[in-house]
């Protein structure tokens, strides 16, 4: 068997994180008497996005990212919140949210048997455990590693040193990392040496110059990818 770990990232490869993160700043604004519409959240996201690349870069420190994101958007739009309120309203509502896409349970629950399984997550700590125990997914994954726990992220080397040093038996040569985001996901996974899965849905065009070792639109293609590698095919 080729791949014996998998390290799958959680939002926006088994997780949607979209859909729970415009149900939380749209509930968290709401308790100080603001209603924000679609445009408005597409908005925040936008910038939230933004500062998580930042993040990745290391031109911002994630305590100042969690509530920056939240004064940038307020003052824009002239709402007026103090923004590190609004942060931790926000954050203890997104832990409420563990919203999966169609189909990744039974992902999870067919490659568990085939491979050892774990989520590595750029995230705050208690809002990743929170999803993570409630999704229902606990039970497929031998363990989760947070970039907020760990103190580093993808796609640094120090995160991915730690996974390496708390994997029983990890080598790079049996690894692969399965995730949406070039940035992080597959960047980190071709820095330090193994093998990359590219969860991919929107069919996005892939850079040239990044050697990824497979594109999938869909599971049932990131299934085929892992069981044909893992059976020597």
């Amino acid at each position: 068997m080729k791949y014996k770990t998998l390290l799958f990232d959680a939002d926006g490869t088994l997780f949607d994180f979209k859909k729970g993160e415009a149900e939380a700043v749209k509930e968290a604004f709401l308790s100080v008497g603001i209603e924000l519409d679609d445009t408005l959240v597409a908005d925040y996201s936008a910038i939230n996005d933004s500062l998580w690349k930042m993040l990745e870069r290391g031109e911002i420190e994630k305590k100042v990212l969690l509530y920056k994101r939240f004064e940038l958007f307020s003052d824009k739009h002239g709402f007026g919140v103090d923004a590190k309120q609004m942060a931790s309203t926000y954050m203890n509502m997104l832990s409420q949210k563990n919203y999966l896409f169609e189909g990744a349970e039974e992902l999870c629950k067919a490659l568990c048997d085939k491979a050892n399984m774990y989520i590595v997550t750029n995230g705050v700590e208690f809002i990743q455990k929170n999803r993570y125990k409630n999704s229902g997914l606990e039970r497929y994954f031998k363990g989760l590693f947070i970039s907020g726990a760990i103190g580093s992220e993808k796609p640094s080397r120090e995160y991915f040193d730690y996974v390496a040093a708390n994997v029983p038996n990890f080598s790079r040569e049996s690894a692969l990392i399965i995730g949406d985001s070039l940035s992080s996901d597959i960047k980190g996974g071709v820095n330090y040496g193994i093998d990359t899965c590219w969860y991919n849905p929107n069919g996005v065009s892939a850079p040239e110059d990044m050697p990824i070792s497979r594109i999938s639109q869909n599971y049932d293609d990131v299934y085929a990818f892992i069981t044909a590698e893992s059976e020597g095919a």
